[in-house]
């Protein structure tokens, strides 16, 4: 089976949802809007096209890290499989854009982010247990390092706040 994977530069547009589903893993889905940008030669300014919106599904590892870090209207990248989800509403048939997400990672062309990482004694040097390595949650993977962000309202905040 041949399988579409997409990178998606957007902003989170919902507050994320988490929950459990019957094998007991958890996830977090939130949307996300990528907006197109282009530059009209005519007019000589650049001028928004059309809005790609998107749900995206979280697993394992990266349901912590997600869950912790990202907000809505945080600008993000999101790197997964894009599929098509079929459902109907009042006897219609409707579509959505869905990725399970492979990576979530902040948008450093739009904000500024710093890693808050714990010291380095605090990092077990044990070797990796195999629930671990498999992806599932467990205490150790609660130890992921912080990021704080922030988001300034403007290109010249961005700029001129951190050069």
């Amino acid at each position: 089976m041949n399988e579409t994977h997409v990178t998606i530069v957007g902003t989170v547009i919902s507050d994320q949802r988490r929950r459990t589903v019957a094998d007991g893993s958890e996830l977090i889905s939130f949307r996300v809007a990528s907006n197109e940008r282009r530059f009209d030669r005519t007019t000589q300014q650049w001028v928004d096209g059309d809005t790609l919106y998107a749900n995206v599904t979280c697993w394992r590892r990266l349901v912590i890290g997600v869950g912790a870090a990202l907000g809505k209207g945080d600008p993000v990248i999101v790197t997964g499989r894009l599929y098509t989800r079929t459902y109907e509403v009042e006897g219609q048939r409707r579509w959505s854009t869905e990725i399970d997400a492979n990576t979530v990672g902040i948008d450093l062309s739009r904000c500024i982010a710093r890693i808050l990482r714990e010291p380095k004694s605090a990092h077990s040097a044990e070797p990796v247990e195999a629930s671990e390595a498999a992806g599932e949650a467990t205490s150790e993977s609660a130890a992921i390092d912080s990021v704080s962000v922030a988001v300034p309202d403007t290109a010249e905040e961005l700029t001129t706040s951190h050069a």
